[in-house]
Parts: structure tokens; sequence; C-alpha cells
């Protein structure tokens, strides 16, 4: 694995506590930001889906969460982690994530940036969605992703994800969708090399 190795829970609540916090900033707030989050990560990594599971998750390892979260009203419930992820700023919680991992990425690292539909996510009110990331097969890690509404959403939406990366020195390979002067020119403003599928035109 590509990560400092001598990162510890403490680091990372630190880290959370930075975030600009979405919920109203007076009245009650009986939860902890960097507990909410906290839970909701690990959650995830263990193969939760949904808020509930968040919820479950929280309660049913309560016990061992103390030792390294406040929880000064106990677990949230499932709405309170709906309403804190609905309404973090993706790219400031993503930056967090990746500076608290510490990620050492291999010499000239291979960043695959691909776009895949989320099956399932669609209903009356919208398509589903499309999500952009960058990948590296090597570290086996995300290092970050944009969700669009549509396919063809995913021309604009890589060089934003690749204003989010630190890329100099890797080689980024993309498909033809990205086979785009901008994109290209990003790419290269960045300092990466790139591998970019052709277009018939």
């Amino acid at each position: 694995m590509w990560y400092n190795k001598g990162m510890k829970i403490q680091s990372l609540k630190e880290k959370l506590s930075e975030l600009t916090d979405p919920r109203r900033q007076y009245g009650n707030i009986r939860h902890k930001l960097e507990d909410i989050i906290a839970i909701g990560l690990c959650t995830v990594i263990c193969g939760g889906e949904d808020f509930v599971d968040m919820e479950d998750f929280g309660k049913e390892r309560e016990e061992f969460l103390r030792k390294f979260l406040e929880l000064p009203n106990g677990i949230p419930d499932s709405d309170t982690f709906r309403r804190v992820f609905e309404n973090l700023n993706p790219e400031e919680l993503s930056e967090c994530l990746v500076n608290w991992l510490d990620v050492e990425l291999p010499d000239r690292c291979v960043i695959a940036v691909d776009g895949k539909t989320i099956c399932g996510s669609g209903n009356k009110e919208h398509k589903a969605y499309h999500v952009v990331s960058a990948f590296v097969a090597e570290a086996q890690i995300t290092l970050g992703e944009i969700t669009v509404e549509e396919k063809t959403n995913e021309i604009t939406a890589v060089p934003e994800l690749l204003d989010l990366l630190y890329i100099d020195d890797t080689i980024i390979t993309a498909d033809s969708m990205s086979c785009q002067k901008k994109i290209v020119q990003k790419i290269c403003d960045g300092k990466a090399d790139y591998c970019i599928a052709l277009k018939e035109n």
C-alpha cells in the first residue's frame, strides 16, 4: 500500500475539524461534525451503502467508537447523517482526505481518468448519475471524482477533476471522450504526459 503507515485516527479527526460545518451556526448542534463524518467514512469503508447503515454501524460499535470520538449525545440518527453529507463541500472533503492519507504515488504512475454511469441512481426526477473519477491502479486508490448528470458533461468535468489533483510527472490515460484540446492542454499545464484514445473525427 502506498500510504503513510503511521497515520492514526486522531490525525483524521484533526483534519475533519478544519472542514466548514454546513449546519446552521446557531441553536443547538448536538453532534460534532468530525464525529458524524468519521462514522460515515468508517461505514462506507466497511461496505455500508446509505445513511441508515451509518446510524446502525454507529450504534453497533458505539463502545469502540468512543475510544477516539467524543459523541457528546450518542450516535447521530440517519437524518443527521443525510443532512450533513448532502450539504458538505465535496471538494473540501476530498482535499481533507487526500491530505490525511498522505498518498505517496509511485514514480511516473498512471492515473486512469474514466466516467461510469451509476446503475440504479436514476429516478423520475433525474437520469442516472455519471461519475468521472481518477484512479491509480498501482496504489489502489481513487484520487478524486466528480458527479455529472449526463455522460456528455464528462468533457467539462475532466478539466475540473484535473484541477483537484497534483499530476506532475504522472501519465494520464483516458478514453476518446477526453480527446479534447482543452483537456490535453490542462494535462500538459500540470506537467504530466498523456495517452488518450483518438476519435475518428
